[in-house]
Order: C-alpha cells, then structure tokens, then sequence
C-alpha cells in the first residue's frame, strides 16, 4: 500500500472517529469511546503500532499526521466532556428550588453533668469562691493521712477503694485538691473543688463506679459553723429553688469535727406522701456531708489551728442532678442517649 494510501485510510479514521464522538452524548458513550480511540489499547494506538511494518521513506508522514490526529481527538474529546457537565451542571441549577428551607443542622450542648458543674460553680462565685482541680490518681497522704483518716479506717480497705499500687489510688473524694491547694498557699482559702471519683459500688439505679462531686472548702480567721450554714442555704435555695429549706443533722467525719449531713425539703411531696419514690415519706433528702475542718488536717497541712478555722463540704453531683430534674436512675446520665440527654 502506497503512502497515499495510508495517509488516505488515516482521513478517513480520523472522520469516522469524530462522528461517532458527536454522537456520544452520554457519559457512558463518552467513557466507551475514549477507551476505543484513545485507550492504551485502542485503535490509535494501534496504528502507531503499524508503524514500524513501513517502508522507511513512508514512516515520517505517516507518523506527524497520527500524532496530530491524536491530538485533536483529545481535544475534542475534552470539550465533549465539558459541556457534558455544563448541561449537568446547568439542569442541576434548574431541578433547585432556593426558596426551600434549607436541612436542619443538628447541633450538639453540653452534658447536664457539665452544665450542673458550671451551674454551681457560678453560684459559689457570687460568694467568693473559685474553682480548684486536682489529680485522679493520688497517693495516700493526700487522700487519707493529711484527712486525719487512720489506717484502720475502712475506706483505706481494698475493698472500699480502687487501688493502683500499695500506695497510690484513684480518689474516692475530690477532697485531695483542698490539701494539695492548702499546701501551697496561706488562709484565706475559699474554693470548690469538682471532678470525677472512683469507689468500688455495684452499678444500680443509685450507684456507680464513677460519678462526679463538688467538694467546697473555706478557711480564714473567724470561720464558724454560722458561715457554713449560710453559704449552704444560699446555695440550695439558689440551685434547688427558694421554697426550698434545709437542715443539718449530726453526723461524724474524721476529717471534720463537728460534722453534719445537709438535707434539703421534698420537692415532690414536701413530706404529705408516705409512697413518695424520693423522700420515702420523711419529706427530707440527703444531700451531702460538711462541717467544721478538724483542727489535725489544719495541722498536716502547716496552718496554725488555733489561730485558723474553716469549713468543708461534699455533695456528688449526679445526686443534685436527680434531685432536681428526677431521674430515677443514675445510669443515664452515662449511657449517652440522646433521646434522654436532648432534654437538658
């Protein structure tokens, strides 16, 4: 076959080829057409290929003019395509109706155990206290030594209390931050210390391994059980509500001496309920522990107890928590449903 020849069958390629591109207006013929013409299996190729079965004064022609017929089927390949996706784009503008309200963005908030930890520290900031962290893991003098708790005391019993070594434990109190934050400053010390703390309880309605507590501890020249009293019944009327009303029963603490438990008034039946689920009748519930700080943890501490007093208090959170809002059980505020956690 001549060079006339070849160079005539390329013409003819070359029209065939664009024609059959005209016709691919979808993007699948599109993708089938670029795989025949311009593959690395196509027909192209192909033809290249042929190249070296020419005589040698044939090859040069034969070779510029495949080279440009590649190169403008690429070409014109590529301008299918784009206005393959201008007509997509531009139905896609049509099928869109700016007027409709746009998809609802579901937006996160905080946990009611976070929200309650603000919430409280809040309002002891209106009375002058800030807020003090600590670490988890602790060791014993932090967390029972310097609290005037012997080590006959049964909270320092393995079984009472998560123990990482012989001597080092994950707190069962936050009150580990009021020594650490005694130790280095002076009175006056007015804090409130929240957090997570660990004790060995079987997981029910009522208990869990984990929870959280705010534990307050305030000591100064003239401190006296009437602050104490107070600044408590300040808090519950503020948080609980003003129709609220407390009381203090004698209690013992080693670490606090005189000691107390706080209750607070009924919300759900103000005592008129012998069944009620929440005060069992009595019209009171328990809220926590506090009293005076014994005069031997102000000594551990190096504060000069005769010249010094205070008060410290320990409420648990998920306590307050359900109290307030009356959940009947404490696993949900952990189980992360948001059906229950949407509420708050």
């Amino acid at each position: 076959m001549s060079n006339i020849e070849n160079i005539e069958r390329l013409e003819e390629f070359h029209k065939q080829a664009l024609e059959e591109l005209r016709e691919a207006v979808q993007p699948d013929s599109l993708e089938q057409w670029r795989i025949r013409y311009l593959g690395s299996h196509g027909e192209v190729k192909a033809l290249m290929q042929r190249l070296k079965d020419l005589p040698p004064d044939e090859k040069p022609a034969f070779g510029k003019r495949i080279n440009e017929i590649k190169q403008e089927l690429t070409r014109e390949f590529q301008k299918a395509k784009g206005r393959r996706a201008d007509v997509e784009t531009t139905a896609r503008k049509k099928s869109f109706d700016m007027t409709l309200p746009g998809a609802p963005v579901a937006i996160g908030h905080k946990h009611i155990i976070t929200q309650t930890i603000e919430e409280i520290a809040e309002i002891f900031a209106r009375m002058g206290f800030t807020v003090a962290y600590g670490p988890e893991v602790e060791d014993e003098w932090h967390i029972f030594d310097a609290l005037n708790m012997p080590a006959s005391h049964p909270a320092r019993d393995p079984l009472d209390s998560f123990y990482i070594t012989e001597t080092v434990i994950l707190r069962s109190e936050t009150s580990n931050v009021q020594i650490r934050v005694m130790e280095s400053q002076d009175p006056p010390v007015r804090i409130i210390s929240p957090g997570r703390v660990y004790r060995p309880d079987t997981v029910d309605a009522t208990h869990s391994f984990m929870f959280h507590q705010v534990e307050g501890l305030y000591v100064d020249e003239g401190v006296s059980m009437v602050d104490l009293k107070t600044h408590l019944d300040q808090f519950c009327k503020v948080y609980f509500g003003h129709e609220v009303a407390t009381r203090f029963r004698p209690h013992f603490f080693p670490f606090t001496e005189p000691s107390a438990e706080v209750d607070i008034s009924c919300h759900l039946c103000a005592g008129d309920r012998e069944d009620c689920p929440i005060c069992k009748g009595t019209g009171w519930i328990e809220l926590g522990g506090c009293g005076m700080v014994d005069p031997n943890v102000l000594e551990a501490v190096g504060y000069d107890a005769e010249k010094y007093t205070g008060y410290a208090f320990g409420f648990g959170i998920e306590r307050m928590v359900m109290r307030k809002y009356n959940i009947p059980d404490i696993r949900l505020l952990f189980e992360n449903d948001v059906r229950f956690l949407r509420q708050f």
